[in-house]
């Protein structure tokens, strides 16, 4: 079984920034030309070219092939954020076996080595925050090859059409919760509704009910 559940916006104030050629940390955000005045920091998208004519993302993936080394301190994708559900998801069920579902990366394994990051699907954040639908993006999609595990996944209806597009290979069954009083268009999904009152980040109630009642593996 694979575990899948959205990023947050709340990270921990210790995490770690890739840096520019001069130094300067760098914080990425959906429209960087919008992003608030903030000196000493360089703001870029995740496909943005470096100086050097390589982009971010593929930088990152770089920094990750030599994880032994972590100079720039970041963290794994599982602790950069706030919330302990995250922590929880990796203790019972393996690191391996879990993903977080980034609006600015993609899909990335637990243990991948995640920058800071605001980007966000919610349409309450601030416009440079906010990723549309019309942006492009390469996102990271790192389900192994061949997939054919159960898929779990939780998390809110903005992120539930990245989910969808980059899960269409597996091969295995998907399954999506979700709260809303109608279920959601997933062609090739099972649909789980999860009764709450929550309506704000329920994903998490709903994470940690599913972990109390079922063995991962």
């Amino acid at each position: 079984m694979i575990v899948v559940i959205q990023c947050a916006a709340r990270k921990r104030p210790d995490a770690g920034h890739l840096r520019s050629s001069d130094g300067r940390p760098v914080i990425f955000v959906a429209d960087p030309d919008n992003a608030p005045a903030q000196s000493g920091v360089v703001y870029a998208r995740p496909d943005d070219l470096r100086e050097d004519g390589k982009s971010w993302r593929n930088a990152l993936l770089e920094y990750n092939d030599q994880r032994e080394h972590n100079p720039l301190g970041l963290r794994a994708a599982y602790t950069l954020y706030q919330n302990s559900t995250y922590g929880r998801l990796v203790d019972k069920c393996d690191v391996e076996s879990v993903y977080i579902l980034s609006a600015g990366w993609g899909l990335i394994n637990a243990a991948f080595l995640t920058p800071y990051y605001d980007i966000t699907f919610s349409p309450s954040a601030a416009p440079y925050m906010r990723r549309r639908k019309w942006d492009v993006y390469r996102d990271f999609c790192m389900l192994p090859e061949g997939c054919d595990e159960e898929i779990i996944f939780f998390g809110g209806r903005d992120h539930l059409p990245l989910f969808h597009s980059l899960t269409e290979t597996a091969r295995g069954r998907r399954t999506v919760f979700y709260n809303a009083d109608r279920a959601p268009t997933l062609p090739g999904c099972s649909l789980k509704r999860f009764e709450t009152r929550t309506r704000t980040n329920w994903h998490y109630e709903c994470a940690d009910a599913f972990l109390d009642r079922c063995e991962c593996g």
